[in-house]
């Protein structure tokens, strides 16, 4: 655990992806530097904390329907910081047999450190670990997955991939790296994936200012790229897409404390779940 706190120490020079997502879903986790960066986008994108909200609360229903129709093992890729309800929570909830397996994978020093501390302190160290990998070496991830004796290969997985597809461009060959994951699992696993869109603004000032978000996130250490629903879409390949299919995040089982319920398409994020035949 000492490691664990000297990498959050460490990182407080420069705003965090994974801590700004935390400030703008109320958490506590994040520090001055982040939430001056996050107000400097807020003030371009008045929106985007809900934006943030509607991915974290697609985690939630994703992760349920998933619990729900039978999964117990759960990786989540670029799982960020710890916040509540995180993936164990959710599936323990749903199956109060506590029958589920979570492994939390991070690339970030500051949220593999986050993650570990909270584990330490409130989840079952014989069901629920966070380990460090990088999605874009996808054997040695899923290697590093399988050494945590967590996950049988042989059984259904529910790979998590939430929010963080717009921080990899197609520059970095995304399609490459899915692929690889949905070759490994076993069929029945399912694949949940979200990200922010450019599709569909509801104005050019709107328009605008999701291409400035991409160019304030270009001098972090996160760069990304929105995508369009057929550009997000092939991340699925051959998979069956559950229903409601590729959609809004909020119009993908809301319920009534979904965000933009009412107008999915003003949610900024796109998403779906799919499973392998």
């Amino acid at each position: 655990m000492d490691e664990a706190l000297r990498a959050v120490e460490s990182s407080l020079d420069r705003p965090s992806a994974a801590r700004v997502y935390d400030y703008f879903l109320g958490g506590s986790t994040n520090y001055a530097i982040d939430r001056e960066f996050a107000q400097k986008l807020r003030r371009r994108l008045p929106l985007i904390g809900e934006y943030m909200k509607t991915s974290r609360q697609f985690l939630g229903r994703a992760v349920r329907e998933c619990s729900r129709l039978g999964v117990k093992q759960f990786v989540d890729i670029g799982s960020g910081l710890p916040t509540a309800p995180n993936v164990h929570d959710v599936a323990d909830q749903t199956r109060p047999r506590n029958d589920t397996r979570v492994v939390y994978v991070d690339n970030e020093p500051v949220a593999l450190a986050h993650s570990q501390l909270l584990l330490a302190d409130s989840a079952d160290p014989a069901r629920h670990v966070a380990i460090a990998a990088d999605f874009m070496q996808p054997e040695d991830l899923w290697e590093r997955v399988l050494d945590t004796g967590m996950v049988d290969a042989r059984q259904p997985v529910a790979l998590v991939i939430n929010a963080v597809l717009h921080f990899i461009k197609d520059t970095d060959d995304p399609d490459s790296r899915i692929a690889y994951f949905r070759r490994r699992l076993a069929p029945g696993s399912l694949l949940v994936l979200s990200q922010m869109t450019n599709e569909n603004p509801r104005s050019d000032e709107e328009r605008q200012a999701l291409a400035d978000l991409l160019e304030y996130y270009e001098n972090t250490t996160n760069p990304g790229e929105l995508r369009t629903s057929a550009e997000f879409g092939r991340f699925f390949g051959d998979w069956e897409l559950l229903e409601p299919g590729l959609v809004y995040a909020p119009a993908w089982h809301p319920d009534r404390n979904t965000v933009f319920r009412k107008v999915p398409s003003e949610s900024r994020v796109i998403c779906g779940v799919a499973r392998k035949p």
